[in-house]
């Protein structure tokens, strides 16, 4: 089968299977695909990695958070072995490359600020994941902010690697930007829409110019994260069900010189605190604040929040000078399957539908999992690579562009 095919002002374009979605899920099954072998185009509305994706704190979870409450959990289980997925492809040896992607951090790290409560949570999930959580003893071990004089605490290394994500999706498009296409699926009135046939996806139409383009696929895997719904629709269903998990989260640009790169553990079993640094253009840093103080912030107005932050880093990092930061808030859903109780599901999320598959990775560090979900259920019907050494569209169609920083509106 040709993979464009013309015909008037109508233009049918053949492809293995279209990724609808350029987050981090998207990209890294685009990538794979398209490394098999896989005739695999990616659409998608906005930017490459713009809403979810880059709004995450570049954690690439080893499930350590989730043993808070002394038990080995099945998220935990479920994630353990992501970090080294993700640190055989930064060394060029995995799946996907991601060799050229910027480490920020190679660890991540929990920390108790010296309270009674708080020790005992940290004693309890060194006990669950024995072995895979190191406690720091030595001075000269501990992150440079740790080394004051001031801290009284306990630090344990953790295997989690924290990453510049706005460089991770770079390098899963790099070479491949000619098999991506920047639709518009806002409206009845948009370039882009889902013909369906009987709850399939027929085809994807998109107008540009005076030219149609009908996208035909074996098929069609949506990975468009709180999009899904709208898209869903559109495609006539209505399962599986999504629900979204807010968060409230707290950006701060300073010019105090270590980073940070820890979750501070409370009395709960969600961190009181989880800060990751990005530096900035202009020598500086923005610190990134999500745990506890995000999920319980979502009622809150952004001045609130900001007073919160401020009171809860004086008690926690007391030497640490803010006086001349500036302070904003930022607010992400996590789009999910929806799950009893609004509860966190433990995995990659993969269900086929007709000839689509509908899928939420649930975690950033979670994307190999899914791409391998749904490798699995090409598998099993018997969808096969069929070669894609001169795939592409036609050299006229728009590509998305990448995801600016996520706090690059909101600092002088």
């Amino acid at each position: 089968m040709n993979q464009t095919v013309e015909t008037g002002n109508m233009t049918d374009i053949n492809a293995d299977v279209v990724v609808i979605g350029g987050g981090i899920a998207g990209l890294w099954l685009f990538n794979t695909l398209n490394k098999q072998g896989y005739k695999a185009l990616l659409l998608e509305n906005e930017t490459l990695g713009g809403e979810q994706t880059i709004k995450s704190q570049g954690i690439v979870h080893g499930g350590t958070k989730y043993t808070l409450s002394g038990n080995l959990t099945k998220a935990a289980e479920c994630i353990a072995g992501m970090p080294q997925r993700w640190r055989d492809a930064l060394a060029g040896q995995g799946n996907v490359d991601l060799s050229d992607a910027r480490v920020l951090s190679e660890y991540h790290y929990l920390w108790s600020p010296g309270d009674i409560a708080s020790r005992m949570t940290s004693f309890f999930a060194s006990k669950a994941l024995r072995g895979r959580v190191n406690q720091v003893k030595e001075r000269e071990s501990l992150p440079a902010i740790f080394r004051n004089d001031s801290f009284r605490g306990t630090v344990y290394q953790l295997n989690e690697i924290v990453l510049d994500i706005q460089t991770v999706v770079k390098s899963l498009v790099r070479g491949l930007e000619s098999r991506t296409l920047k639709v518009d699926w806002t409206s009845d009135s948009g370039d882009s829409r889902l013909v369906t046939d009987n709850g399939e996806i027929a085809f994807i139409e998109h107008t540009q110019g005076n030219v149609t383009y009908r996208i035909h696929a074996r098929k069609f895997v949506l990975t468009a994260g709180e999009g899904a719904r709208t898209l869903m629709g559109r495609w006539g269903i209505s399962e599986p069900e999504m629900q979204l998990r807010p968060l409230h989260m707290v950006m701060v640009k300073h010019t105090h010189p270590d980073p940070l790169y820890a979750h501070c553990l409370g009395i709960k079993t969600v961190p009181r605190m989880t800060v990751t640094s990005h530096p900035t253009e202009d020598g500086q840093w923005v610190w990134y604040l999500g745990g506890e103080i995000a999920e319980d912030g979502v009622k809150r107005t952004p001045e609130e929040q900001i007073r919160v932050a401020r009171r809860e880093l004086a008690d926690i990092l007391p030497w640490v000078n803010f006086d001349n930061a500036q302070w904003s808030t930022l607010r992400v859903n996590r789009a999910e399957p929806k799950q009893s109780r609004l509860l966190r599901p433990d995995a990659a999320f993969c269900q086929p539908m007709g000839n689509g598959i509908v899928t939420w990775p649930t975690k950033l560090a979670l994307a190999p999992n899914l791409a391998d979900e749904v490798g699995h259920l090409l598998g099993a019907d018997s969808i096969q690579p069929s070669g894609n050494e001169e795939f592409a569209l036609p050299a006229n169609l728009k590509h998305p562009q990448v995801c600016e920083q996520f706090w690059s509106k909101h600092f002088d």
